[in-house]
């Protein structure tokens, strides 16, 4: 099925949107299109091209900082001494129940994304709030580590998504 990956708009049937996470199909039905009016966050789906309204999966992405203290101690003895660094966090991402596999092709989109904004707006990782355990082992297979003491928010670096996607090429 071929796809593609499109800015949420009026246009895309959120209504018929059923991941397995009832707080995320509210999100996307209810505040995803006023937060990206109100440009908190930028909100990007995933369509089937044969039934562009249909939403396979989607994710937001939007500015974010990262206490360098909760960064591990190897990467923080390479980085500039602020208190505070930029990055980008990935606030959601689901996907329908229909499409099964469609997680890691958002997932990717969104590091995608993330990578190649970064050379314009600096970043130094992606953060992500993983949900439940099931969400947690989905980050760690793609190389995600916790962040600080936080029990589910945790950041791939910049660094390791520019390797990922060099093999993904």
């Amino acid at each position: 099925m071929p796809c593609r990956f499109e800015v949420l708009s009026r246009a895309h049937d959120r209504a018929s949107f059923r991941s397995s996470s009832e707080d995320l199909n509210t999100y996307l039905r209810t505040l995803a299109r006023k937060d990206v009016e109100r440009r908190v966050s930028a909100a990007f789906v995933m369509v089937d091209e044969a039934s562009p309204a249909t939403i396979i999966g989607y994710y937001t992405l939007s500015a974010f900082t990262v206490e360098v203290t909760e960064l591990p101690e190897a990467l923080q003895k390479k980085l500039p001494r602020y208190p505070r660094l930029p990055a980008i966090l990935l606030g959601r991402l689901a996907r329908d129940e229909r499409f099964p596999g469609a997680g890691s092709l958002l997932l990717m989109n969104a590091l995608e994304r993330a990578f190649q904004q970064s050379s314009q707006i600096a970043s130094l990782a992606v953060v992500a709030d993983a949900k439940d355990d099931r969400a947690l082992a989905f980050y760690r297979k793609f190389g995600f580590k916790i962040l600080g003491s936080s029990t589910n928010r945790m950041f791939l670096p910049m660094g390791t998504i520019g390797q990922l996607l060099g093999a993904c090429t």
